[in-house]
């Protein structure tokens, strides 16, 4: 367990770990999203994520942004707990959470040699690909897990 919270970082401590990871000349991919409740669509595109470079970075939604893009019940798990859940997985090299409606000022900061968005995004709608690429990185679009969404889960449940 003592390896799970070493996985989630502040700004200077990721820079620090990125510094290191391009020391050795590694690759970086980034994504980012809320991940309020886990389920099988999150770990196919964390895993195709996790694929395109050496490391994995997930930009994750603070409370207060997440509350913003998805309403005031959301989230149903605290920016803590979800932290914890995404730092516990293989393929997670580092969480970081971010305060703002988008993680473009992160992007930015953290400069990904792959930037992965899962869904039905073109590159013009992904925010953060234009500087990306600017950069020299490239753009992933995952698909989605037909099936699985954190919103569905939650009207299954409140229909039971």
């Amino acid at each position: 367990m003592r390896i799970i919270p070493q996985k989630i970082y502040d700004l200077p401590g990721l820079q620090h770990q990125i510094r290191r990871w391009r020391l050795l000349s590694k690759t970086i991919a980034f994504t980012n999203g809320c991940f309020d409740i886990l389920h099988q669509g999150h770990i196919a595109s964390l895993s195709d994520a996790a694929r395109e470079a050496d490391f994995l970075i997930v930009g994750l939604n603070s409370d207060a942004s997440t509350r913003r893009l998805k309403g005031p019940q959301r989230p149903i798990n605290n920016e803590q707990a979800r932290a914890t859940v995404m730092a516990s997985l293989l393929m997670v090299d580092a969480v970081i959470l971010f305060e703002e409606d988008t993680p473009l000022n992160l992007i930015t900061t953290v400069s990904p040699d792959v930037l992965v968005k899962g869904g039905d995004y073109t590159i013009d709608q992904i925010v953060g690909a234009k500087e990306v690429i600017a950069a020299g990185g490239r753009v992933v679009i995952n698909p989605i897990v037909p099936g699985f969404s954190t919103t569905g889960l939650i009207d299954k449940i409140c229909s039971l």
